[in-house]
C-alpha cells in the first residue's frame, strides 16, 4: 500500500520516519498542498494523508480520477471535506484521533487568561504600566463554567477544571455517565443563562453552524466569557462582535475563527490580511485570538501521524477502521 502524504511539516518528519518502519507501510512527503495541479503527485497512490485544506467536490473528483481510493485527514474535523461527493464516488475518508489533554489543557488555560484578564495585563506591562486599573480578574472557583460537548475533549476539560473547584454544568445530546461524577447535565439554555464562563467542544457540523449568535448571546449573562478551542463555524463572528462590543460579553479566548483557511499555518509578517474580523478581534484587550494552535504538542503530532496511517492501512486491507467517515 502506498500513501502519499500533503501539507507534510518539519515537525511530523520523525513520526512519519517512525511509523513508516513500525507498520512497514510506502509513505512519500510532500510539502505542497492538494490543489487541481498537485492532484496528480497521487497517481498510483492507494491513499492520500491531508490537513485542513478544503477539498471541494472539483478536487475530490480529480483524486478519483488518479486513483484514490481513501482520503484520510489528520485531523479530528473534517468538515473541509466534500463528503458528499466522496460518498457519490465512493471514496472513504477518515479522521484521526489525538491526545485531548492537547486542547482541555489549552482550554483551561484561556479560561485562565481571559478570567484575569491577562491580555490587558501584557499589553500594560510591555509599555511599562504597571497600575491595577482594568485588570482585576475573577477566580474560578466563584464562577460557573459550562461546557457545551462533552466527547473526549469535553471530559477532560471537565475532569482538569474539578481542580478549580468550580460549579461545573454541562451539554450534549449524548449525555455521559463519567460526566456526572463531575459535573450536572442541563439544557442548553440552562447552560446559557447560569454559566459565568462558556466553553465550546462540538464539531464543525452543520447542526452547530452559529451555536453561538445574536438569539443565544442574549440569553447568557451580562459580562459572560466565551472560550472557544473548538471551529470558527460555531460563532457568529457579527454577532459575537457586536456583543463585545456592547459590554455583554466581558471576555473571550478564541483559538479558532470563521474563514480562517489560508490564514493559519503561513508566516504572514508584514502582509494585509484578508479577514477583516481578525483584525477587530485582535484589536480588543479583553479578546485573546491564538492561531488554532489548542491541539499542538508533540503527544498529539505523533497520535495524528500515527492514527493517519493505521487509518489508511484499516481502509486498505479491509478491516475495522475506529476513524473511518465514510
Amino acid at each position: 500500500m502506498k500513501i502519499l502524504v500533503y501539507n507534510h511539516r518539519a515537525d511530523e518528519t520523525e513520526y512519519f520516519q517512525k511509523f513508516k518502519e513500525k507498520y512497514n507501510v510506502d509513505l512519500m512527503l510532500t510539502d505542497k498542498t492538494p490543489t487541481i495541479e498537485t492532484a496528480d503527485f497521487a497517481k498510483g497512490f492507494d491513499c492520500i494523508s491531508i490537513i485542513t485544506t478544503p477539498i471541494n467536490a472539483a478536487l475530490i473528483k480529480k483524486f478519483n480520477d488518479v486513483g484514490v481510493k481513501f482520503i484520510s485527514t489528520r485531523t479530528i474535523g473534517y468538515d473541509h471535506i466534500d463528503i458528499k461527493k466522496a460518498k457519490e464516488l465512493r471514496i472513504g475518508v477518515g479522521n484521526v484521533t489525538y491526545s485531548p489533554r492537547s486542547v482541555a489543557d489549552y482550554t483551561v488555560m484561556m479560561i485562565l487568561m481571559a478570567t484575569r484578564k491577562v491580555k490587558a495585563i501584557m499589553q500594560n506591562s510591555y509599555v511599562q504600566d504597571y497600575s491595577l486599573e482594568g485588570i482585576q480578574g475573577k477566580e474560578l472557583h466563584n464562577l460557573t463554567v459550562g461546557v457545551i460537548g462533552t466527547g473526549k475533549i469535553g471530559r477532560t476539560v471537565i475532569k482538569n477544571l474539578k481542580g478549580f473547584e468550580c460549579n461545573i454544568i454541562a451539554y450534549d445530546i449524548n449525555e455521559n455517565e463519567e460526566v456526572k461524577a463531575h459535573a450536572k447535565y442541563v439544557k442548553l439554555e440552562e447552560l446559557l443563562m447560569s454559566s459565568d464562563v462558556i466553553t465550546v467542544h462540538v464539531p464543525g457540523a452543520e447542526d452547530n453552524y452559529h451555536l453561538i449568535n445574536k438569539n443565544s448571546i442574549s440569553k447568557m449573562k451580562d459580562g459572560v466569557f466565551i472560550i472557544n478551542t473548538a471551529r470558527g463555524s460555531i460563532i457568529n463572528t457579527y454577532d459575537f462582535i457586536d456583543a463585545v462590543e456592547k459590554g455583554k460579553i466581558g471576555g473571550a479566548a478564541l483559538d479558532v475563527i470563521e474563514n480562517e483557511t489560508n490564514l493559519y499555518y503561513k508566516n504572514l509578517k508584514g502582509e494585509v490580511l484578508g479577514n477583516r474580523e481578525l483584525a477587530v478581534l485582535k484589536s480588543y484587550p479583553n479578546v485573546i485570538i491564538t492561531p488554532h494552535t489548542a491541539f499542538y504538542t508533540d503527544q498529539a503530532v505523533s497520535d495524528m501521524v500515527e492514527n493517519s496511517i493505521l487509518s489508511c492501512i484499516a481502509f486498505y486491507e479491509g478491516k475495522e477502521n475506529p476513524w473511518k467517515v465514510l
